[in-house]
């Protein structure tokens, strides 16, 4: 069988192009039958319900068994007219066209994502933060309170507790390797709707330690009267220092906050130090403090060292109290700024290193503390008032006395949350 069209061999084209031939023209491309495809069976018919439908043949140039033109030629065999390749009237050849962006929806789904993330790391932080208070303090066991006034009253205490620290920190720190634990500063901190007013209570204040049931031993001790006030922490801790203020003041204390001495410093360097101005040169080989004059950024060394001096200065603890005061409320201010409550690389490592090295009473709250805080910014910020304790003089043994009437008229502005006129040493 030869591939010829019509028949033909190779010994009879005659003329044509081809072999042994001669002529300049060659012959015609050969035609090839095409096979095309109905439209689908309808259901129920087909390889099992009835006559499959027969594909139908055309030839290369697109002519049907009856010769007509079958399209082929015009593109709309595999297309649809005109030629687009997509079925799609006027669409571009292989490609649909793009559809517009919902930019609806891609902001309400960015919206609830973001929402979300919010939530879920505010939450996580809430409880990371509140799993790190020492809440030991217990306050309910502290017997014959005065009753509770307007506003809220916290009692801030820095400590000398030397606990956890190695050799070396105890070296850099200046804060010597006494056993126990005394109060290095004291503070009410009363907030309310007239203001925050931050009182020092110098350690050296004259007081009746009170009557009071032992914490560990449970058993009741008698008064003890013309003591320093910071000997109260000494004999038997928080609850007896908060017993002590409570019976010389007649004002309740809500909240306990206490702080160490490298607790203080690490929060300090955490914020990446704090801006003070110095009232003056400063030199005091027990507290490590060398400080000159001015304006300047101290870190957490230079922090502590400033707070515990008191040789240096000339009015010994009462001017000790007044840079606690300001450093205090420094401090608070720059915790509180958007560059560290916006930054987590700030906030976290801030957060950690205060909220570990505090002890709080056993209903703290994170709100209360950050009350606290925000109170403490307000003093800083010109919106309350800082003071010392009024004193009138001194006592016979050295200790330093409060001036009874004015503390009396301090404790009822405070009591009835009212704006405090009364101001101290």
């Amino acid at each position: 069988m030869n591939d010829w069209p019509e028949a033909w061999s190779d010994d009879n084209r005659g003329s044509r192009y081809g072999r042994g031939s001669a002529s300049a023209q060659p012959e015609s491309a050969r035609v090839m039958r095409q096979v095309r495809r109905g439209p689908a069976a309808p259901p129920g018919q087909g390889a099992y319900g009835g006559v499959p439908q027969q594909p139908s043949y055309v030839d290369g140039r697109g002519h049907g068994p009856d010769g007509y033109d079958s399209g082929y030629n015009t593109g709309q065999v595999y297309g649809t007219p005109g030629g687009g390749g997509t079925g799609r009237p006027g669409g571009d050849a292989g490609h649909a066209p793009r559809p517009a962006p919902d930019w609806r929806r891609r902001i309400k789904w960015t919206a609830i994502t973001v929402a979300t993330v919010l939530v879920v790391t505010t939450v996580g932080t809430y409880f990371w933060a509140d799993s790190k208070l020492n809440r030991d303090v217990d306050l309910s066991t502290v017997i014959d309170r005065p009753e509770k006034g307007e506003g809220t009253n916290y009692l801030i205490v820095g400590s000398d507790s030397r606990a956890g620290m190695s050799d070396e920190e105890k070296k850099k720190l200046h804060t010597g390797s006494a056993e126990g634990k005394r109060t290095d500063s004291m503070m009410i901190l009363h907030t309310g709707d007239n203001g925050s007013t931050l009182i020092s209570l110098p350690r050296d204040s004259n007081v009746t330690i009170p009557e009071f049931k032992g914490s560990e031993s449970g058993k009741t001790r008698p008064a003890m009267g013309a003591n320093k006030l910071n000997a109260a922490y000494s004999i038997d801790g928080p609850t007896l220092l908060v017993r002590t203020v409570e019976f010389n003041t007649g004002l309740r204390i809500d909240h306990y906050v206490e702080i160490g001495f490298a607790g203080f410093a690490n929060i300090v360097d955490a914020v990446g130090g704090v801006e003070m101005d110095i009232p003056q040169d400063i030199k005091d080989t027990k507290s490590g403090a060398d400080l000159k004059k001015g304006r300047q950024t101290l870190n957490g060394e230079e922090a502590l060292a400033f707070v515990r001096t008191r040789y240096a200065l000339a009015g010994s603890d009462l001017d000790r109290t007044k840079n606690q005061q300001k450093f205090l409320s420094a401090l608070a201010n720059q915790v509180a700024t958007p560059s560290t409550v916006l930054n987590p690389f700030k906030l976290y490592p801030t957060m950690g290193a205060g909220l570990d090295s505090l002890v709080v009473d056993k209903d703290m709250g994170l709100f209360d503390l950050a009350g606290m805080f925000w109170a403490m910014k307000g003093v800083s910020g010109g919106e309350g008032t800082s003071m010392n304790m009024p004193i009138s003089g001194s006592a016979g043994n050295g200790n330093l006395q409060w001036d009874m009437p004015k503390v009396k008229t301090l404790v009822e502005q405070l009591k009835n949350d009212e704006k405090v006129t009364v101001s101290g040493n």
